[in-house]
């Protein structure tokens, strides 16, 4: 079923950089690229997008979802994977775009509550989703330095401990809401991904939406769609600085800016 107009005509503002929403949307981003000499590192001369690299979420002005709905022209109702790995983790996707768009997006999609944090979920992203080929001790050691950065930016973002679980009723939850394809092939995939980032300090409190947008390439490997850093590398530099423009889905500028709803499952 397709989201009802209630559920968008939320009030949101354009992420412009915010350390918290990029870390946690940019899950396992960390490694892509490693060891890759394909492209430009954004540090030091390689190709490798940090977790917390802005890279590919830009600047935009503050934005109010519109009051009226204007239906998206297309929608796409992703492939599910066919198994659950021991980590938990949704794959065995079917070796068409859409398969890859669908990893991506269970890729991203993250969530921090109390008695679940950052490191155990970069932890389980990288073990699942991110390609043999940037698989290494240093790779790792990135995502569990990440996962523990994104967790104390939580903490500090929520006003609460360093230590302890989190507030009853908090969470800051990343969820793709759309996405447009760069480049496709048979066995690899370039994606823009939009995505939301909602933030609840607790309960009692009001929920905040930021909206980001990530360029993700994949590559067919082993049966299955993962992230790659080669494949990230060439989409960052087959894009360069051109990135779509952003909208949500009932704004009639979603369509025009050539992204894709996802229809969820009913």
């Amino acid at each position: 079923m397709s989201r009802t107009r209630g559920t968008w005509n939320t009030r949101g503002t354009w992420l412009a950089g915010a350390a918290l929403a990029a870390v946690l949307a940019l899950t396992g981003y960390a490694v892509l690229g490693g060891g890759d000499d394909d492209g430009a590192d954004a540090g030091k001369g390689g190709a490798t997008p940090s977790a917390t690299s802005s890279a590919t979420a830009s600047p935009a002005p503050d934005y109010t979802t519109p009051d009226d709905w204007t239906e998206p022209a297309q929608w796409a109702a992703l492939p599910q994977g066919s198994r659950t790995d021991k980590h938990g983790s949704e794959v065995g996707y079917p070796h068409t775009a859409e398969g890859a768009v669908a990893m991506a997006m269970n890729a991203t999609n993250t969530n921090v509550e109390p008695g679940k944090n950052a490191v155990d979920g970069q932890t389980r992203v990288y073990d699942s989703y991110i390609s043999a080929a940037d698989h290494s001790d240093e790779a790792a050691d990135k995502i569990e330095a990440a996962g523990q950065q994104t967790d104390k930016q939580v903490r500090q973002q929520m006003g609460v401990p360093a230590d302890g679980e989190l507030p009853p009723g908090s969470y800051v939850r990343t969820t793709v809401i759309g996405f447009k394809f760069l480049e496709k092939t048979e066995d690899e995939v370039s994606v823009w991904l939009l995505a939301s980032v909602a933030t609840k300090k607790g309960e009692l409190e009001k929920e905040s939406i930021e909206y980001i947008r990530l360029l993700m390439g994949a590559r067919w490997e082993s049966g299955d769609w993962k992230l790659s850093g080669k494949a990230t590398a060439r989409a960052l530099e087959k894009a360069g600085s051109d990135k779509p423009g952003m909208a949500v889905p009932g704004d009639a500028k979603f369509s025009e800016y050539g992204w894709i709803a996802i229809r969820e499952a009913s």
